[in-house]
């Protein structure tokens, strides 16, 4: 018999999980595909997915779900709601960018609507849940009978997505999964109002997964049963991220020397002004910067300030097919965020073969916990990124030892241990199992 790890990664799927699952639907009075398959049917709920307008959007979220599809175990529909906004100007900034978001897509075979929701500025943190349930409620009811039916709710990131998918699931009937993802859990709770409207949502759904044990520590020190909560890591597509002729590449690139990567969106908790101060420390090496966001404008400025136009180089939004050239051109991925959950890009650059500096933050020991793996910069500062850089350097892991780091975290054991989370939740559901009060 197979049975989920200690850590949440599956070796294996639960014993009988079709038949289970197949008793658990005739109870809660759902069927089967044609031609006999029992395929859990998957809402996925998230503010966090690519779209047309911005495709690296919660990739990480989509990453997961295609490979879950893939494995021919569930169907899924995807709901992914957008701030309404009127302007697609582009003088709008950040808004405008919503307005262009399509109503409906598909993307990878699977259907991917984005209904609009209303946001109201200085209020929109503590009422943005009730604004979602409300605007949302309709379209999932319509969803339902129109046939496109689901077994249950697969929310991504707590807040306000997380609580607005509890209240959904408690009015249409179907059991909750939320997933912890990082700032939802990390920061967010902060705020006392945002703070007990997770704590109702967690004892809404009918399990919770983060996506490191460090978060999941964040989770029940919210007061959260740690018997609800499973440690399912992000994987990464070991396929597509992989050693490639990095001679070749780099003389593409027109690049010579050590070169360091940063690859994110461009915000202040992402560091990246750090990695630039760290490179003023390290003489005749090169910063590729792959990302684009709210910041980039001061790291523009951060450049020009410490005369560093030469070795700097601002690349913009770079597509998840072209990252995989500029990791194997990278000598060193720099990863200076002050708090993250399962960051994809690690996981990617270890997948190329490329090690990775980073800061101290929250569950990077789960990650760089080999010495192939990179470096884990003493404190979050320049002085210690760039001290970290020359220990690795020193050290200098081959390509090979650091790919095989990343051997172990492909997206299999992933979905195993996720379909059997899934097969138990309904079975519960099938059971009678009880949610928390309303806040």
């Amino acid at each position: 018999m197979k049975t989920a790890s200690a850590n949440g990664v599956a070796s294996g799927v639960l014993p009988s999980a079709e038949e289970t699952l197949d008793a658990a639907r005739r109870s809660a009075g759902t069927g089967v595909d044609a031609g006999g398959e029992r395929k859990i049917r998957l809402l996925v709920f998230t503010s966090l997915y690519p779209n047309a307008a911005q495709p690296r959007h919660g990739v990480f979220v989509e990453e997961r779900l295609r490979h879950l599809v893939d494995s021919g175990r569930v169907t899924a529909t995807v709901v992914a709601p957008v701030p309404w906004f009127p302007f697609r100007h582009r003088r709008f900034g950040a808004y405008s960018v919503f307005a262009r978001v399509p109503a409906h897509e598909q993307r990878y075979g699977i259907q991917v609507s984005h209904p609009r929701y209303p946001t109201i500025p200085k209020l929109g943190m503590s009422i943005a849940p009730f604004l979602m349930y409300h605007a949302l409620l309709p379209v999932l009811r319509k969803l339902q009978a129109s046939g496109t039916d689901f077994d249950l709710i697969d929310a991504h990131y707590f807040y306000p997505d997380g609580v607005a998918a509890a209240r959904l699931g408690t009015a249409l009937g179907r059991p909750v999964v939320i997933t912890a993802r990082g700032t939802d859990v990390n920061v967010i709770p902060r705020y006392r109002r945002p703070k007990h409207q997770i704590q109702w949502a967690a004892g809404c759904a009918a399990a919770i997964v983060t996506v490191s044990q460090a978060l999941k520590d964040k989770v029940i020190a919210l007061g959260v049963d740690p018997g609800k909560i499973a440690v399912l890591r992000n994987g990464v597509d070991l396929d597509h991220f992989g050693p490639r002729d990095r001679t070749l590449i780099r003389a593409k690139l027109g690049l010579t020397g050590p070169v360091w990567l940063t690859a994110g969106h461009l915000v202040a908790l992402k560091g990246v002004h750090l990695a630039i101060e760290a490179l003023a420390h390290v003489p005749d090496t090169t910063l590729l910067i792959a990302g684009e966001g709210p910041e980039q404008r001061r790291l523009r400025d951060l450049v020009d300030q410490l005369g560093l136009h030469a070795r700097v180089r601002m690349l913009g939004a770079i597509s998840h097919a072209e990252l995989c050239e500029y990791y194997n051109a990278a000598d060193v991925l720099v990863h200076a965020s002050s708090s993250e959950g399962m960051p994809n890009a690690v996981l990617e650059s270890l997948a190329c073969g490329t090690p990775v500096v980073a800061a101290p933050f929250a569950g990077v020991s789960e990650l760089l916990d080999t010495p192939e793996a990179g470096e884990i910069a003493v404190e979050r500062s320049a002085e210690a990124l760039a001290a970290a850089w020359l220990r690795l350097r020193d050290r200098a892991p081959t390509r090979a030892a650091t790919r095989g780091v990343a051997e172990r975290l492909g997206w299999q054991p992933v979905v195993e241990a996720q379909h059997a989370l899934y097969v138990r939740v309904l079975l519960a559901a099938a059971g009678g199992a009880t949610a928390g009060a309303e806040p």
